[in-house]
């Protein structure tokens, strides 16, 4: 436990004491010139703090304060009426100082300061701590909104996202309590009011009855301890009252309160000499005391006259000799390589007749479109997107787009503004002027129409798609075909660090006991490599904890993991009406395992380039035919055989998907339409 919480408790535990315990009048005057202090330093720190946040545990303090002036309060009363009046020199030194001879002007003194306290500073700070509270909380969702833009277009990075999305939060739950924490405020002038009372009517019974006092002797005496004892109070209440104002109504501060007040209010020099000359004019009238006046018109025009000589020399322009001198220092400064080594994950690049695309002021939405993007391949693959830096390159053609991984190009299109994509997809006979093209996604013909052809075209049975569609679909695309390389150690920390949350005793089993982050990831990648979703997190790991006492070769352990995600790739892969799957003959199966070994940079299998050639044929004349029939072939073998498979048939059909008996779910029936044999 740290030394400041203990200390903290003690404090909170001691107020409770000076409730119960009675106080001698030293010890009272010292907390008393305790309490002022703690006020001051309070209003101090307020006016040299740059934004509210960082002094967010005001709202706490502020209910301890009160705690303990409601403490010193109660004590400070015990030895008014028990001890005849006198309750220290500090009470009685601020009733002499107040009071000054005259008892009605001090009580009247009292009652002005007690009625600011009450009426203008705790009522305003609590109404604007509410409504600040309540626009916080109604501006929320936009501030969000605005983070995420800022992280999609890359201008901030994934860490400042999560430090701006906590400050909203905190901003929000700050001034929520602000709210709640002037109610105390309010209620605790609320109640030195009705003190004051107590301490008069109380000790005028107790002088009289009890000390044997004369009305005007009662009066007098307890009266001075009490307005003593009330203004000993209030002025500390009225400077944390003063506070909570200050703290609540600093909403778009740049600095300190000081700094403020210099930038904003001296920086027009014009202000100065206007008010000096209003000053002068004050002056003529009669009765006004003219020494006064003037004085302090001079000192205004004085002030403005300095200020606009100074704001002048500021303005001076920068001669030829001098920019020519900071030119050449800047090029003898050695330049900062650092940023130009940094590669972003994933970039979209456009020509600049592609802007008002991208520009909120011009219309365009695609930035909106990215944002879904990265919602639909966490919720598609389980990934978490990197942000997707967009900018214009003057290089592309006007209307040209190009989509990078890691600073490598690796996808390019080109679309139209103002027109639409007419793709047949349904095999329309009759057909439409057009510009034709290349749909940049899926490679179909395709034509660009106007606005105006866009009906006809559909009600012909042609699928129209508008610009940012296009872009927005390549994109989604190629981030598929791609995710294994945007997975990196710090996404899978992320990842753990969210089934953390709901898993604990499961990532703690694993992580690090038996599996780095970087054992992690091999896993992962492999995986998306072959499009598997990642997004039932909690079995990958589980099955790893499993299985990772058997072995640590990543390969096995992928395809543990795929077996355990069955139904997933049941679904994914064999749920359409449109799959037509293919099987190894068995002497192909029995070749391939005879001919892997196992080396120490994991399995390889090493076949003769007839028997390749053989295997790809074969694959090759079944994926034509499907091709023809309009269905998408699945290749399925043998659990020990799968993954050697993939690696043999990817040279060929990169794009094919093969699965194991063991990763198709029980409920699942197969038709095997064809065999892969080996001549």
């Amino acid at each position: 436990m740290k030394i400041s919480d203990v200390t903290i408790s003690g404090i909170i535990l001691g107020v409770i004491m000076i409730i119960i315990i009675p106080l001698p009048t030293w010890m009272l005057d010292s907390l008393l010139i305790m309490n002022i202090t703690i006020s001051i330093f309070i209003l101090l720190a307020t006016l040299f703090v740059s934004k509210a946040l960082d002094f967010s545990v005001l709202p706490t303090l502020l209910l301890i304060t009160t705690l303990f002036r409601l403490a010193l309060n109660l004590s400070s009363t015990k030895l008014i009426l028990g001890n005849g009046g006198y309750a220290g020199e500090v009470i009685k030194t601020f009733g002499n100082f107040v009071i000054g001879g005259n008892l009605v002007v001090g009580i009247v003194a009292f009652i002005i300061i007690v009625a600011i306290q009450f009426v203008v500073i705790t009522k305003g700070a609590e109404r604007v701590s509410e409504v600040g509270a309540r626009f916080t909380l109604d501006a929320m969702p936009g501030k969000q909104m605005a983070v995420d833009a800022d992280l999609n277009t890359g201008a901030i990075d994934e860490a400042t996202a999560r430090k701006r999305r906590s400050d909203i939060q905190r901003e929000a739950d700050f001034y929520g309590a602000m709210d709640g924490a002037s109610k105390f405020v309010k209620g605790d002038a609320i109640i030195s009011i009705i003190i004051t009372i107590v301490n008069i009517v109380g000790g005028l019974i107790v002088g009289m009855t009890m000390e044997g006092m004369q009305f005007s002797e009662a009066v007098n005496i307890f009266t001075l301890a009490t307005v003593g004892d009330g203004l000993v109070s209030q002025i500390p209440a009225l400077l944390i009252s003063t506070s909570t104002g200050i703290i609540v109504t600093r909403s778009a501060s740049e600095g300190s309160f000081g700094s403020d007040l210099n930038k904003q209010l001296l920086s027009n020099p014009d202000i100065m000499i206007i008010c000096g000359g209003i000053l002068l004019i004050l002056s003529l009238v009669p009765g006004f005391p003219k020494l006064q006046f003037i004085l302090l018109a001079i000192i205004m025009l004085g002030a403005g006259n300095y200020l606009h000589g100074k704001a002048k020399k500021a303005q001076i322009p920068v001669t030829q000799e001098t920019k020519e001198e900071e030119i050449a220092e800047e090029k003898r400064k050695p330049e900062n390589v650092l940023n130009l080594l940094q590669v972003e994950q994933l970039e979209l690049e456009f020509g600049y007749g592609l802007v008002p695309l991208v520009d909120v002021n011009l219309g365009g939405d695609l930035l909106d479109r990215v944002i879904l993007i990265r919602r639909q391949c966490a919720i598609d693959l389980g990934i978490i997107l990197p942000s997707v830096r967009m900018r214009d390159n003057v290089r592309l053609g006007t209307n040209e787009y190009r989509i990078l991984i890691k600073g490598v190009e690796t996808a390019k299109g080109e679309v139209m503004p103002d027109h639409y994509l007419a793709i047949n997809s349904d095999g329309v006979e009759e057909t439409i002027t057009g510009v034709e093209t290349i749909e940049p996604t899926f490679g179909l013909p395709a034509l660009w129409i106007t606005k105006k052809q866009r009906e006809k075209a559909e009600l012909l049975g042609y699928t129209t798609i508008d610009p940012p569609s296009v872009i927005t679909t390549h994109l989604m695309e190629v981030i598929k075909r791609h995710s294994s390389e945007l997975m990196n150690r710090q996404q899978v920390k992320m990842l753990i660090e969210n089934l953390a949350q709901s898993q604990p005793a499961l990532v703690e089993e694993v992580i690090p006991k038996m599996f780095s982050y970087g054992d992690i990831q091999k896993i992962l990648v492999r995986l998306l490599k072959e499009n598997v979703p990642i997004k039932n997190f909690a079995t990958i790991i589980e099955t790893l904890a499993d299985y990772g006492t058997i072995t640590k070769n990543p390969d096995d352990l992928t395809e543990y993991v795929r077996q355990n995600l069955s139904r997933v790739i049941t679904n994914r892969f064999l749920s359409d009406d449109d799959i037509a799957v293919m099987a190894l003959d068995s002497k192909l199966e029995q070749l391939i395992i005879e001919k892997t070994k196992r080396t120490e940079m994991g399995t390889v299998t090493i076949l003769e380039p007839s028997q390749l050639q053989s295997i790809f044929k074969s694959t090759r004349e079944i994926m034509d035919k499907m091709d023809i029939q309009g269905k998408k072939p699945v290749a399925i073998t043998a659990p020990v055989v799968r993954s050697k498979f993939k690696k043999i048939i990817e040279q060929i059909a990169p794009s094919l998907t093969v699965l194991s008996y063991a990763e198709v779910d029980q409920s699942m029936e197969l038709h095997i339409e064809n065999i892969i044999k080996i001549a």
